[in-house]
């Protein structure tokens, strides 16, 4: 679940915007992820471990300032769709250079020996796929839902599919492809006949 501690930040600044206000959940966030990505340098995790932190950090910098500058902002009322799109812009954006988001964090969890298998760089490929539909969804299903003034039971039925989905598969697929990979491996015994 090392993957999770990379959305604390998101989750900190939600919750400080919620019961203070957007700047100061911008801020937390900002911070939250600092803090972060410190803690994790300073314990040897590489950077390419990282890139969900860095641009959580960038995003909630280019949020606080505009927070700060133009505290009534109409961006005040549409950070959830634009963190989201920022989300999925990092997951997709990570798989068109070829270095998807959950590769580093894989390698944290993962022998040496094992990272430079095709298969080991497309199990990530398609997690971090997962990652960027779920993120593409929410970001998606919360413009939808806002033009269309539905309740907001919609937006959290929308987060939890969003959220759930990839990290169930995150859980799940590996040991698939793992078990697959080494099927595929098995000695062919020959059937009497």
């Amino acid at each position: 679940m090392g993957y999770l501690r990379g959305f604390i930040p998101w989750i900190v600044a939600g919750f400080v915007s919620g019961f203070v206000d957007w700047r100061w959940g911008a801020v937390s966030g900002f911070v939250s992820g600092l803090l972060l990505l410190l803690q994790d340098r300073r314990r040897g995790v590489g950077l390419d471990a990282l890139i969900l932190e860095a641009g959580s950090i960038a995003y909630f910098a280019l949020v606080g300032a505009v927070a700060v500058a133009r505290p009534h902002s109409p961006l005040a009322h549409h950070t959830d769709v634009f963190s989201f799109a920022w989300l999925a812009a990092t997951a997709w954006g990570t798989l068109a250079i070829r270095r998807p988001f959950t590769l580093g964090i894989a390698k944290r969890q993962t022998p040496r020996e094992f990272w430079d298998m095709p298969e080991f760089v497309r199990v990530n490929n398609h997690i971090t796929s997962a990652w960027g539909a779920g993120f593409t969804f929410i970001g998606a299903s919360l413009v939808v839902a806002g033009a269309a003034d539905a309740p907001t039971w919609v937006g959290i039925a929308a987060h939890v599919v969003g959220l759930v989905g990839p990290a169930v598969f995150t859980k799940v697929y590996p040991a698939r492809a793992q078990a697959r990979l080494q099927a595929a491996q098995a000695p062919v015994t020959a059937v009497p006949q």
